[in-house]
């Protein structure tokens, strides 16, 4: 994304990065990255610092390597709100690898952070008509909270799901928009989406 940002700006993300990509630590090729819906006044907390591989991969999907992603094991646990939304958006974007929806499982966003996080369609993003949806319709995202609407029996486990119970930091199912999965004492469960309601929504 080219940007007019002022030279202080940009000296203020080289310290702060340490001149080092901050998505994956690459201290080659780095250049400044807007992060996302941008509202009010543009301040250094906006943007970020990363590399070329990593713009290029965040703005074509097609060119997504999950190896070198693998780097969000670290930098998502930085204390910049920028750095973790550019991490939380990318680990929804490959939460069909293990080590990704693990991340998202163990990430923690401040709530203002995450509203930021979610507030911006993935270019990549699936289209509304063939996307995951709850009972009442609401387009479900990685890392939603959502409501049991019935109680529900896991098949092969004595665990029963009590209506009323809410699934913190959902994964979507890939392929299969009418199944989600979530944890629920501690166990990772498939449910389906009409049998839940967006937290919130």
């Amino acid at each position: 994304m080219a940007l007019a940002v002022n030279l202080n700006m940009i000296e203020q993300l080289r310290i702060r990065s340490e001149e080092k990509c901050e998505l994956c630590r690459n201290s080659e090729d780095l250049r400044v990255y807007e992060v996302p819906p941008q509202t009010g006044s543009k301040t250094v907390d906006n943007f970020i610092l990363i590399c070329e591989k990593c713009q290029l991969q965040i703005d074509n999907s097609q060119l997504i390597d999950p190896n070198h992603w693998r780097c969000l094991l670290a930098t998502m646990w930085s204390e910049f709100p920028a750095v973790q939304v550019a991490c939380w958006r990318m680990l929804n974007r490959l939460n069909s690898e293990s080590w990704a929806a693990d991340c998202l499982d163990s990430m923690y966003l401040g709530v203002e952070t995450l509203a930021w996080a979610k507030s911006t369609e993935d270019s990549d993003s699936i289209s509304s008509e063939d996307c995951h949806k709850d009972c009442n319709g609401a387009i479900l995202v990685g890392g939603d909270s959502v409501v049991l609407i019935k109680s529900l029996d896991v098949k092969g486990s004595s665990l029963n799901a009590k209506m009323g119970t809410v699934v913190k930091n959902i994964r979507l199912v890939e392929n299969n928009t009418d199944h989600i999965e979530g944890k629920i004492d501690g166990q990772v469960i498939v449910i389906l989406a009409k049998y839940v309601r967006k937290q919130g929504a």
